[in-house]
């Protein structure tokens, strides 16, 4: 979603309805993330009607995930980017909780190990690509190397890189240009991508920070790292925004996601996810007809 400006966005939004294009980072365009509203109108008038959208998204899914792992044609990844607390986990949860989970995978990438530092930065995300015929969700991805490692360049320090490819210069274009690479490859190959950048306030981090500190189910959530980090989010944003006009592609886009209000931002989630579905090209296997008629025939002698 590109904004001149917030005051153009709010006129926009009147009109908004739950189409993905409509959070869509268009290539060529320029984010500024202050312009990008963290709350829009509610997609829904109650928390029956929420239920009920979500419910007829996650039923559509359903659907059509058995259309997808039938097919084998398309393989589908789902990357979520976003500052602690924005809500990734949740919406994974709630959006895929009708899917089968014999046809979907979920990976959640932290800090590298040792080994996988003894590789290029893309090594160990695409040992995790899904198959054709799966959906693939990655909770935080390689986009952490010129997310996180951007604001914490001290990092580099760490990762083995020959010191003329740690140049602060040139690594991060460097890296934007393998990522695009990347994704322009896996979509000639029959991999779709959908993007999300779930986009929370920092004032709404910290109301969700502190629910944390006070429901006993949630501190293991928190951790001093997580609080620590709040002192960069300008660098954050910073890097976000340059990672969003760097990598956003025609073929793989990305889509800034109101993350303040949950419910809604499960619902834009779940119908982007739904409106690439429906631009793929999936059919149920079809048999020739000798091979049908023999089917009946040995059914018959089996029920005999």
């Amino acid at each position: 979603m590109q904004l001149k400006n917030l005051k153009q966005h709010r006129k926009r939004v009147k009109r908004m309805k739950n189409n993905s294009m409509n959070f869509r980072v268009r290539p060529g365009e320029k984010v500024n993330l202050r312009e990008c509203p963290t709350i829009v109108r509610p997609l829904f008038n109650s928390k029956k009607g929420y239920k009920k959208l979500l419910g007829e998204h996650i039923d559509q899914l359903s659907s059509l995930q058995n259309l997808h792992y039938a097919s084998n044609r398309y393989a589908l990844l789902l990357i979520f980017q976003g500052m602690d607390a924005a809500g990734k986990d949740g919406a994974i949860r709630h959006v895929m909780s009708g899917v089968n989970p014999q046809g979907c995978q979920v990976f959640s990438f932290k800090s590298p190990s040792a080994e996988e530092l003894e590789h290029d930065f893309l090594w160990r995300t695409t040992r995790c690509l899904p198959e054709r015929g799966q959906i693939g969700i990655f909770n935080r991805t390689y986009y952490e190397e010129v997310l996180v490692v951007r604001v914490h360049p001290q990092i580099l320090l760490t990762q083995g890189l020959p010191g003329e490819l740690r140049d602060e210069k040139t690594i991060w274009q460097g890296r934007y240009r393998s990522i695009v690479d990347l994704e322009e490859h896996l979509y000639y190959n029959g991999t779709r991508i959908i993007k999300f950048f779930l986009h929370i306030s920092k004032e709404e981090q910290r109301k969700r920070f502190l629910e944390r500190i006070d429901q006993p189910d949630k501190n293991w959530k928190l951790s001093l790292a997580d609080t620590h980090e709040r002192k960069y989010w300008k660098h954050y944003m910073t890097a976000y925004e340059e990672c969003l006009n760097a990598t956003s592609t025609l073929h793989a886009p990305w889509h800034v996601v109101p993350a303040d209000d949950k419910d809604n931002a499960r619902l834009i989630v779940s119908q982007t996810i739904l409106d690439a579905f429906n631009e793929l090209k999936m059919e149920y296997p079809k048999t020739t007809p000798k091979h049908e008629q023999e089917l009946k025939l040995k059914n018959r002698k089996i029920f005999i």
